[in-house]
């Protein structure tokens, strides 16, 4: 029987400190999102009328609804793209061992030093030369391309590590490489597939600067883009941008909490493995 140690103590304590410190900054974007904009005391104050009023203020003036949708849309098809490519490609990176393999993944593992930004230039031409400047089309084309070496590299260091005997079963029982891959493979992929979907999704929606590039001038904007139009060079409307905060995060976390028993699942999977 375990007992309650000096020890056990301590650790509650730290996990308690760390959720304060990690639940202080929410606090304070949900306090000043339902606080009327008259109300100039202290963030830390807790609101003592809050109001909804920022909310369909926010709504309106931003166009949130249209950012909200080119988000969503960019979002889940760049990462579906992403996840489908990386994990097709990543297989045969890593059970051929030829030299072509290895040339081929030190390609694709260039896309991971070289910085995106020295293709900012040219790929704006590119962009502009296909007519998708101003399109939410042209942001899935960019992440498509952006994201893969990465996903790329996370698919084939857990393919490595991972036996061959399921595979080598399945070729005997009669299956081809690609329906060895569908029915084995893929399966025994869903923890890395976790971790990559969260990461993936996490770096498309919060991405700033691709969407100021390729979207600049044009009615489509993406949610970041957005809130960063409620800061004026002389006046900033705090509570607007705060509770249009709350409207970006709204999505993420409803993705999160559907998929929650996934997710840990698929962390703590990859953290056995």
């Amino acid at each position: 029987m375990s007992r309650y140690r000096p020890r056990t103590l301590a650790l509650e304590l730290v996990m308690a400190a760390a959720a304060l410190v990690v639940a202080f900054p929410v606090y304070i974007l949900v306090n000043l999102a339902v606080r009327a904009p008259s109300d100039t005391s202290s963030p830390i104050r807790p609101t003592t009328s809050p109001t909804l009023d920022n909310f369909s203020q926010a709504w309106r003036q931003g166009a949130l609804g249209g950012a909200l949708a080119n988000s969503l849309l960019v979002t889940t098809v760049s990462v579906v793209v992403v996840l489908a490519v990386s994990a097709l490609a990543a297989y045969p990176l890593a059970r051929i061992t030829t030299r072509w393999s290895r040339a081929t993944y030190l390609l694709i593992m260039l896309g991971l030093v070289l910085p995106f930004q020295l293709a900012s230039l040219p790929l704006y031409h590119t962009m502009r030369d296909l007519q998708l400047l101003g399109s939410p089309w042209a942001l899935i084309l960019f992440h498509c391309g952006l994201q893969v070496p990465f996903t790329v590299f996370l698919y084939t260091g857990f393919l490595r590590a991972m036996p061959r005997d399921f595979e080598d079963a399945a070729r005997i029982d009669g299956c081809t490489p690609l329906q060895g891959f569908r029915h084995v493979v893929l399966p025994m992929l869903r923890p890395i597939t976790v971790t990559a979907l969260v990461l993936n999704t996490v770096a498309v929606w919060n991405d700033f600067f691709t969407p100021l590039l390729y979207l600049s001038g044009s009615a489509q904007q993406t949610m970041p883009v957005a809130i960063a139009g409620f800061v004026g060079q002389y006046v900033t409307d705090w509570n607007l941008i705060f509770a249009a905060l709350v409207i970006s995060i709204v999505p993420v976390l409803a993705v999160y909490l559907a998929l929650q028993r996934s997710i840990i699942n698929g962390f703590a999977g990859g953290l056995r493995g």
